[in-house]
């Protein structure tokens, strides 16, 4: 006999369990692109610099894209700039990046690292290839201070930072995909206005064949015409 509390414990630990390998897969991007940059934040957790490390570091995130990281001792600078191939999404990533900077403005985020967004490449790229710096929606710069990186902070940081332009195409995606949706509805009560607004067609031809005519003949034509 199969008791249904076996099953559905059962069924539970096998949805732990394909959801733990899920998160596993995830994080093989994290793994493999931010092990550079977990070295780079683990050193500033202790207020140091890691050992040979340049002073301005390109991480490739993307084929032929990087971002930059200068890591100093109290802070690191990271800086993403942000492209795009499809110029609807070039400009709902603009908007959303000065949003998102606005937002980190907020008495409620005063703790989370602060956030710049600019037009054009900041000063601390200067002298970066320009092919390097091709960015149409404009360049994200974070600030990093060892508050950011301490303890289990560390892991977080690492997975937001190697994640964020992942972040924003899922954002102006799920945007794109709301406003398509509100354009169908909108569109739709439309052509339902219209469709009431037309008038009754079978009625009236209904009217136009119901009518009857007299035809007159010869001798009554003529009596109309002497009258």
């Amino acid at each position: 006999m199969i008791v249904p509390g076996i099953l559905f414990q059962s069924y539970c630990v096998c949805v732990e369990e394909e959801h733990a390998l899920l998160v596993k897969v995830a994080s093989l991007r994290e793994v493999v692109l931010g092990a550079p940059l977990r070295v780079v934040l683990k050193h500033l957790a202790s207020k140091t610099v890691a050992p040979g490390i340049d002073e301005l570091v390109a991480l490739v995130h993307r084929p032929k894209e990087s971002f930059f990281l200068l890591p100093e001792a109290d802070k690191v600078t990271i800086v993403f700039p942000m492209r795009f191939s499809d110029s609807t999404d070039t400009v709902l990533a603009t908007s959303f990046l000065q949003e998102f900077v606005e937002a980190r403005r907020t008495a409620g985020l005063n703790n989370a690292p602060p956030c710049f967004w600019s037009p054009s490449p900041p000063p601390e790229l200067e002298g970066v290839p320009t092919q390097a710096l091709s960015a149409n929606a404009g360049f994200v710069t974070f600030v990093i201070f060892p508050r950011h990186v301490e303890g289990r902070k560390l892991d977080r940081t690492v997975w937001s930072l190697s994640t964020f332009h992942a972040y924003v195409s899922y954002h102006v995606k799920c945007s794109e995909g709301f406003m398509h949706t509100r354009m169908r509805r909108r569109v739709e009560s439309l052509i339902q206005t219209l469709d009431r607004a037309k008038p009754d067609s079978e009625g009236s031809n209904k009217t136009a064949l119901s009518r009857s005519f007299k035809r007159l003949s010869v001798k009554d034509l003529r009596s109309s015409s002497n009258s």
